[in-house]
């Protein structure tokens, strides 16, 4: 039964994502907001709403684990999953303010949720100024629209057809959407329990896995959809716009929707959280070399997704190769990469102080 309530509530949350998108679209446009606004919030962030709507039910039930686990594990799956898979199926372009704005916005806040995490809690005045950032966000975004004239293209947003220019079928569409995230994400968070209860394992770590997983379905079927049909920006956008979304919204509401404090287990805080900082900080070197990810670097980043979950399960099980995976990981694999990232980093420093010095 907990399979099936698993598997209806990832079903209600995906179409529930969908719908909320698609009416928020285009009620937004119909609003005078600009599609790079839209594009940026309403769609990139909309992609985000099944985590929303799964750490906030966790964190009013109590399960400060899964809304942390939830964030932290998307974030993480988001990077090295979708774009390596979305990579891995052909090149990736780069919008060039999504690297210099966007990803250093990604890294700080994943710096921040590691200082604010730091006393082992995250209480509600953390809360509170993870959202009052998220304000600050959109603010920026929408004054730089404005400031821009709104030249970006809106054919890209996932806006329906011409049944969708009456209002009242607008907010329909938003509260349908809305209706099934919060049905689909207390049935998600009710089979991860007992999943979790069942298997042994703590609440953390099944939100780092199978509920980051599930919740960034739409993320997944977005940005794999833009690469196959040739909009590539569009996948990175995605991605790290729904990471953005997570870290200020999703913990931020989930915070000061809670009765008390949610804990932040001492292996997150340890382990999970920098693996998040250092998959952001990652992206600066990959994404500034020409503005491009090649797909050997896509498959780098799902080769290190497969070592990061294997890492999480052999430390549930507490499994006997634990200490020998570690020593390889820490001595081989991660050293190798640095050496690639900082290769990465000075070969673009060079081409870009040629090509200054050209022009």
């Amino acid at each position: 039964m907990s399979y099936l309530l698993f598997a209806a509530g990832l079903v209600l949350l995906v179409l529930g994502a969908d719908l909320l998108v698609r009416g928020a679209s285009r009620l937004s446009l119909s609003f005078g907001i600009s599609p790079l606004v839209v594009g940026l919030t309403v769609v990139a962030f909309g992609t985000s709403a099944p985590e929303l709507a799964v750490s906030v039910q966790g964190a009013m039930s109590g399960e400060g684990d899964i809304a942390i686990g939830n964030v932290v594990g998307s974030n993480i799956f988001n990077v090295l999953f979708i774009l390596g898979i979305s990579a891995m199926i052909t090149p990736l372009l780069v919008h060039r303010q999504i690297v210099r704005k966007e990803v250093p916005i990604m890294v700080g806040l994943s710096v921040l949720l590691w200082v604010l995490s730091v006393d082992g809690a995250l209480g509600f005045f953390d809360g509170v100024l993870l959202c009052s950032l998220l304000v600050t966000y959109v603010g920026i975004l929408y004054w730089q629209s404005r400031r821009a004239g709104a030249e970006e293209p809106g054919d890209e947003l996932p806006t329906g057809g011409p049944w969708l220019d009456h209002t009242w079928m607008q907010l329909l569409l938003i509260l349908a959407g809305l209706g099934m995230l919060v049905l689909g994400s207390h049935w998600l968070v009710a089979a991860a329990i007992e999943f979790a209860q069942r298997m042994g394992i703590s609440e953390l770590v099944v939100g780092l896995t199978i509920v980051a997983a599930g919740t960034s379905l739409p993320e997944v079927a977005t940005s794999i959809i833009a690469a196959l049909k040739g909009q590539r920006d569009i996948a990175v956008g995605n991605v790290v716009g729904s990471n953005i979304f997570n870290i200020l919204a999703v913990l931020g509401i989930s915070t000061v929707a809670a009765p008390g404090d949610i804990a932040v287990a001492s292996s997150a805080l340890r382990f999970d959280i920098p693996v998040m900082i250092a998959v952001a900080i990652a992206c600066l070197p990959v994404m500034f070399n020409d503005y491009r990810i090649e797909r050997w670097e896509g498959t780098l980043f799902f080769g290190y997704y497969i070592a990061y979950t294997t890492w999480i399960v052999l430390y549930a099980q507490q499994h006997a190769i634990l200490d020998e995976y570690g020593l390889v990981m820490r001595w081989v694999v991660l050293p190798l990469t640095g050496v690639t990232l900082a290769v990465l980093a000075s070969r673009a420093y060079r081409a870009r102080h040629l090509h200054a010095r050209k022009h």
